[in-house]
């Protein structure tokens, strides 16, 4: 049997933490073979919670399961990790300013990417989903300067999972039939869902989308609106955020790091801009289409792209670097 690896999830009181955690424990994330540590990191007034969590996990009984450790202290929650998801995050609340939720956050993730830096392996995977993710993950990552800028990435694998089912649906085909479909750009209602590039499988010939959906009015409208508003409609009719799509589409993300992508295929996933072939500004954390190999990713190249296209990837990277200038203004006080 593997050496166990440590996993660290923060927010693990959370919604999204309570259906992510067996995902992780059961092996659906780091292999069927792969003994893991969970280290669940909380603030102190969830400790209580975390307790019932930690029981949950004992009474699973999952054999890869070695031992879950619940803290509220960044030294334990970050010792040796292997991987770090980081789901914790202040949520925006009734009449909160986005400039009030980036400066609550700035602080939080100063101090886990500091923390990260200061305890963790430096071969460390960090996965920032708490909102804003791009912005956070940026500053996790200027605060963790020994940890190397490509560990860290953020969450946009819930957007293109709900990308690929639209289609699908639309197709009357299975999700694993479409395949390339990309999320540009930030996690919020700027990012843009392309299916320029997309494949869905037919009856076991793969079309391009547009031909498999023959409807672009559609495609180039309520898709697009559909998927930058899920998160929000979700909302509206369970009274909480999505829980169990965000943990399906954290496991997805971690796997294709720790196992790769497909032959030619790429996901998304919101990645360090620096050197990217496609003209984004390079201080960000902007979501491409990526391939993984040997836990290393890279941005596809070599994509056409359209005006249609262009105007709402710059249009998402100008959000971005609206949000970079703020939270790093509140980075430097």
């Amino acid at each position: 049997m593997a050496e166990p690896i440590r996993v660290v999830v923060t927010g693990a009181a959370g919604q999204i933490a309570y259906s992510l955690l067996y995902s992780i424990a059961k092996g659906d994330v780091f292999g069927k073979d792969q003994p893991v540590v969970l280290i669940l990191l909380d603030i102190p007034p969830m400790l209580p919670v975390l307790d019932g969590v930690v029981m949950e996990l004992q009474d699973c009984a999952l054999p890869l399961l070695r031992e879950v450790i619940p803290t509220d202290k960044v030294e334990v929650g970050f010792k040796d990790i292997d991987a770090a998801i980081l789901v914790g995050s202040m949520p925006r609340k009734e009449g909160m300013e986005r400039k009030d939720l980036l400066k609550a956050n700035v602080a939080i993730f100063k101090t886990q990417g500091a923390a990260l830096d200061k305890y963790a392996k430096k071969t460390v995977k960090v996965l920032v989903v708490g909102n804003p993710a791009n912005t956070n993950c940026l500053i996790a990552s200027k605060s963790a300067p020994s940890i190397p800028k490509e560990n860290f990435s953020c969450l946009t694998r819930l957007d293109h999972n709900r990308a690929c089912s639209q289609v699908a649906m639309r197709c009357s085909v299975s999700s694993d039939s479409v395949k390339n479909v990309i999320i540009w750009g930030n996690h919020s209602s700027t990012q843009y869902p392309d299916v320029h590039h997309a494949k869905v499988n037919i009856h076991g010939s793969e079309l391009p989308a547009y031909d498999a959906v023959k409807d672009n009015a559609w495609l180039r409208g309520d898709f697009i609106s559909t998927v930058q508003q899920r998160g929000a409609a979700v909302i509206k009719a369970r009274k909480l955020s999505s829980a169990m799509s965000a943990a399906k589409a954290i496991c997805d993300h971690m796997r294709d790091i720790w196992f790769g992508t497909k032959e030619g295929e790429f996901i998304s996933m919101g990645v360090y801009a620096a050197g990217n072939p496609y003209g984004i500004p390079e201080d960000l954390i902007y979501s491409f289409p990526i391939q993984i190999k040997n836990k290393t990713w890279k941005v596809v190249e070599g994509l056409p792209i359209n005006d249609f296209s262009r105007a709402k990837m710059d249009a998402t990277a100008a959000e971005l670097v609206e949000e970079r200038d703020t939270a790093l203004d509140f980075l430097s006080q």
